[in-house]
């Protein structure tokens, strides 16, 4: 039996040590610059790394202090976990599965649609009243001021790999057939009409693109990359913390046989 709590203690150290990773993923998404003006993912993320940090803990309390029932409890506490954070993954890639960028001739950057991308993402920028909002965070940062200290001339802007963002919001769209001046000033073509985004631009540097639909469908696309990356961390946790799941209950289970067959050799004799 103290072998078998030794193996759980063990076990349960790893895990508040696997909580780490799924805590820094949300934390991380909490400073990325999409996230931050889009608060989805990474508070549930930060939420349920924190409950396997305390029922990691727990586990270890019951394991150094032989504390049965607490065992038990952070074995169904896991387990729930567990099945949480699988949900989660497996919610993350197919929401994230659509959404790729789009090659224009002459072009390094990438121009991306909101079409492409899931209606559920698509849900979170549509209203005008949670666009406005984003569009305000989105505003307020340096991302396109920055594109004209870094390039002077039209062939090294479009030879440059921009953002999804910066693609988005800080240009008009290729296809408008604008004339460039700088990254963020631009001479209008004599027809404009070609998509409403071309219409939605403006020279006015608080404006830009922000309410186009191109500056929504990159910021889908810098989160559909930033949560693909936050899920291949909590890939690889949920496998360590099955394994460590299957170890403890084994564990747990072998020690209790031990327990019952002692007890009955212990009646028998």
């Amino acid at each position: 039996m103290a072998l078998s709590n030794n193996v759980i203690g063990g076990i349960n150290l790893v895990a508040v040590i696997l909580s780490i990773p799924i805590i820094g993923a949300g934390i991380w998404l909490t400073n990325e610059p999409a996230d931050s003006c889009v608060k989805f993912l990474q508070w549930p993320v930060i939420i349920l790394g924190i409950l396997v940090l305390v029922v990691a803990l727990a586990g270890l309390v019951g394991a150094f202090f032989r504390i049965p029932c607490l065992l038990i409890s952070y074995l169904v506490a896991m387990l729930v976990l567990i099945v949480l954070l699988v949900i989660m993954v497996v919610f993350v890639y197919m929401v994230t599965i659509r959404g790729h960028g789009v090659i224009e001739p002459n072009r390094a950057y990438l121009e991306y649609h909101l079409d492409d991308f899931s209606s559920f993402l698509r849900r979170r920028v549509r209203s005008s009243f949670k666009w406005d909002q984003i569009r305000a965070c989105l505003s307020s940062s340096n991302m396109c001021a920055d594109l004209n200290q870094r390039f002077r001339m039209p062939q090294d802007f479009f030879n440059a790999h921009l953002t999804p963002m910066q693609s988005g919001c800080c240009k008009p769209p290729t296809l408008c057939g604008y004339t460039f001046v700088n990254p963020t000033y631009w001479i209008s073509p004599i027809n404009s009409a070609e998509d409403m985004d071309c219409l939605q631009w403006s020279n006015d540097q608080t404006q830009l693109c922000y309410a186009c639909d191109s500056c929504k469908a990159g910021l889908l696309a810098h989160l559909r990359k930033e949560w693909k990356r936050a899920n291949v961390i909590l890939i690889i946790s949920i496998v360590a913390l099955i394994i460590i799941y299957l170890v403890g209950f084994c564990a747990f289970r072998n020690a209790n046989t031990e327990d019952l067959f002692r007890r009955y050799k212990q009646g028998y004799t």
